[in-house]
């Protein structure tokens, strides 16, 4: 039954109507490109060409279940993905644990999950820097994946029970008489209502509501003896508040479906972003849907808003939507890069895995282009390419890569191939021009190996 939620978010004249190939919209390799690069990983060409002979309903649906890779996917995924932890653990190494993550993105079947994943450790920001702990890290992340469409509600209720979170905002140090505001400011901050929708006394009485709740032997644990009974305000309400009462009552404040609206929204649109009217309806559907992340999830991918030409090349990607993605479109995937190189160019690209420069996670946007970022990304473009700066042994085949689309292995030919696969157009003549002009004939194979990571590095590749 249609609740009126969806009667506004999906009807016809709704912010949020459902996209409908049309001639000033079709469906077509821009919009294929566009899905998977703000839904994913970007797309190699064996993955694009189902995607436009099958539609856009076909396609989305396999974005939204977690099949978009599926066919790129190994039948023991799942089993390798779990000893490498295991082994990553095993070692006390954090690198290993990093490149595990990447092999997630690079190699699993679903590539919405682990962007939502990343979402998450984002929102939830905990770095291993304090926390000092692998298997709580390993644990925190597994619990983002597990969680990752689900109600937010159980979702914030396992993130702000999770250990690694607890040790990293100094829950254990929140006691009766001695109360720790640091998990409380962030619950009301960060995780649920944001700026301007509660007061410091907020965060005061709410610190006193979580008092007991800690980390015994890397459990959470609730202390009754530490907690402070008392009688508490928080946002208005008098009562004898509990840790679990609090939760419960930023869950149902109307500020957090606002604040889980603009996450989204933040995550699947360029600037200038959607509209506050927009942004209103989709934080009241989220409402009606008891915070329902996947309902929210699937009504943005779906809509005309999402495929609409002013939201396609205004998102700057992030250092993993970047890194794996290349290497996802260019098909650098057989045989595989090194996971351990991939996950030290994130973090020379600005995103170290879990070890979040602060609280409040990573500031995401234009702050990923910095002068230090745009030439680390030309040069891992150049390495990519080459193949020995990730791992790989053998350089890229343009040649190839044009001849998988029907192009000419020249210069104009694999020019064209890989600015379909890394931006989702033919380039037009002039540019095409130019970047031939930035080549030297002199030896085919590199002159073409360095057009295809002179694509790569240019503005136009940095924005999806």
């Amino acid at each position: 039954m249609q609740t009126p939620a969806d009667a506004r978010a999906s009807g016809p004249s709704g912010l949020w109507a459902p996209y409908v190939p049309s001639e000033q919209a079709p469906w077509d390799l821009r919009r294929v490109v566009h899905l998977h690069r703000r839904a994913g990983f970007a797309a190699s060409w064996d993955e694009i060409e189902p995607d436009l002979s099958e539609g856009h309903e076909a396609s989305i649906a396999r974005v939204l279940e977690g099949r978009s890779r599926a066919g790129a996917a190994s039948p023991d995924f799942p089993s390798m993905a779990t000893l490498l932890a295991d082994a990553a653990i095993t070692a006390g190494d954090p690198d290993r644990l990093k490149a595990v993550w990447v092999y997630r993105m690079l190699c699993g079947p679903d590539a919405l999950g682990e962007r939502l994943t990343l979402l998450w450790h984002n929102h939830f920001a905990t770095s291993n820097a304090k926390v000092s702990d692998l298997a709580q890290m390993r644990r925190q992340n597994e619990l983002f994946r597990a969680h990752a469409r689900a109600p937010f509600g159980e979702l914030l209720n396992a993130a702000v029970r999770d250990p690694a979170l607890l040790v990293w905002l100094d829950a254990p140090a929140n006691r009766r008489g001695h109360p720790n505001e640091n998990l409380a400011r962030e619950l009301l901050e960060l995780f649920t209502l944001g700026i301007g929708n509660y007061s410091d006394g907020d965060v005061q009485e709410a610190a006193r509501a979580l008092t007991g709740w800690t980390v015994v032997d890397g459990t959470f644990r609730e202390q009754i003896k530490q907690h402070d009974p008392g009688e508490k305000i928080i946002l208005g309400r008098r009562g004898a508040w509990t840790g679990t009462d609090l939760v419960k009552a930023l869950i149902e404040h109307p500020a957090t479906s606002v604040r889980l609206a603009r996450r989204l929204c933040d995550l699947f649109f360029g600037e200038p972003g959607v509209e506050a009217a927009a942004l209103k309806t989709l934080a009241d559907g989220l409402r009606e849907h008891d915070l329902d992340v996947g309902w929210a999830v699937a009504t943005i991918l779906r809509s005309r808003a999402f495929f609409a030409g002013g939201n396609i090349g205004t998102r700057v990607l992030s250092p993993p939507e970047y890194v794996i993605g290349a290497t996802n479109a260019l098909g650098r995937t057989e045989p595989p890069p090194s996971t351990l190189v991939l996950a030290d160019w994130l973090a020379r690209l600005g995103q170290d895995l879990f070890y979040p420069p602060n609280v409040g996670g990573w500031p995401g946007g234009r702050a990923w282009l910095s002068s230090r970022s745009l030439i680390g990304r030309a040069n891992f473009a150049a390495g990519l390419v080459e193949g020995s700066a990730v791992g790989i042994a053998a350089p890229l085949d343009a040649v190839r890569l044009a001849a998988r689309q029907g192009k000419p292995g020249d210069r104009h030919g694999v020019i064209k191939a890989a600015a379909n696969l890394l931006i989702g157009l033919e380039p037009g003549p002039s540019w095409r021009e130019a970047i031939g002009r930035t080549l030297d004939s002199s030896r085919r194979g590199d002159e073409l190996r360095r057009a295809v990571a002179t694509i790569l590095a240019s503005p136009e590749a940095q924005l999806a």
